[in-house]
């Protein structure tokens, strides 16, 4: 069964009449009593009967006509969807994440993605950010989320914002660190973070120039671990002050009292993938989903 037979089924349906249905068609009557027969020998049943007026349905046509229309009407659908995605980019992806979805604004980004690119597939892969650089740089991520500067000349960073980091402790410490300095937080249990951790290069910078050595006593690689063993009482650590002032509202951590530290949140790929259609294509929705897009001017 053809979709074309279909159509001719519907419109001398429509039109009572083999004669007009061939002017409407294009075509000429015996090629349109050809395909009628074709496809009534294929269903097994006659679908018109002749009047002296012209043609008129058959009981079997009458029952056939409804799956007939909605047939044609389901492929007219996927040609009609077949040419919309004409031109599309297409392609995988692979992304590598950080810290928690809501904070990268991660399903706008992704949904965004889907609506406007639905021939692309993302592959997630959730990391540090450390190890999502040197991924992205050999080629093993096509882009990911990252904190902090980046100084790989090979690296492009589109700069997301700015997240604010403050150094929390648990809140039975309250008294310990309210007039601490330097060196007497550097000499308290801490949660620390792999060496390849935005946390970490903070916290180095933190100490390190100051002469100092923190006092680690375990290391997480997960944010979510490293607030509950602050708030179990383990030691201070490095929070983002998104989530720090919640926590301290509930009175579930103290924050130390200094300025927020200030850490970039930046999308990386490689400087050689800049005009990959699918470079491109994230990087334009990203710039959307973040509100980095420049408002049009008058009269453009």
């Amino acid at each position: 069964m053809e979709i074309y037979q279909i159509r001719t089924f519907l419109t001398v349906a429509r039109c009572g009449h083999l004669t007009r249905a061939s002017e409407q068609l294009h075509l000429s009557q015996p090629a349109v009593s050809k395909q009628i027969r074709s496809l009534e020998d294929e269903l097994g049943v006659s679908l018109f009967e002749r009047t002296p007026f012209g043609v008129v349905l058959s009981q079997a046509g009458k029952l056939l006509l409804p799956y007939a229309e909605k047939t044609f009407s389901d492929a007219s659908e996927l040609v009609t969807a077949a040419q919309h995605l004409k031109g599309k980019v297409a392609g995988t992806v692979r992304i590598g994440t950080i810290i928690d979805p809501e904070s990268l604004k991660l399903g706008e980004f992704l949904t965004s993605m889907v609506d406007a690119h639905p021939l692309i597939e993302i592959k997630l892969v959730h990391g540090i950010s450390g190890r999502i650089l040197d991924m992205v740089g050999a080629g093993e991520l096509d882009a990911g989320f990252y904190l902090g500067p980046c100084n790989d000349p090979g690296i492009v960073a589109l700069e997301l914002r700015k997240v604010a980091y403050v150094v929390v402790a648990p809140v039975q410490w309250a008294e310990r660190i309210r007039d601490a300095d330097w060196p007497a937080l550097a000499s308290l249990p801490w949660v620390g973070t792999p060496e390849h951790s935005s946390q970490y290069r903070i916290q180095a910078s933190l100490f390190e120039g100051r002469g100092l050595k923190q006092n680690t006593v375990i290391e997480a690689d997960q944010e979510s671990s490293m607030i509950s063993l602050v708030k179990t009482g383990v030691g201070l650590c490095l929070m983002r002050e998104e989530l720090a002032s919640p926590a301290a509202a509930r009175c579930e951590v103290v924050i130390v009292e200094g300025a927020p530290i200030p850490c970039l949140l930046s999308f990386l790929y490689s400087e050689t993938r800049s005009t990959d259609p699918l470079i491109e294509a994230m990087v334009a929705v990203l710039k959307a989903t973040h509100g980095l897009v420049e408002p049009a001017t008058a009269g453009a």
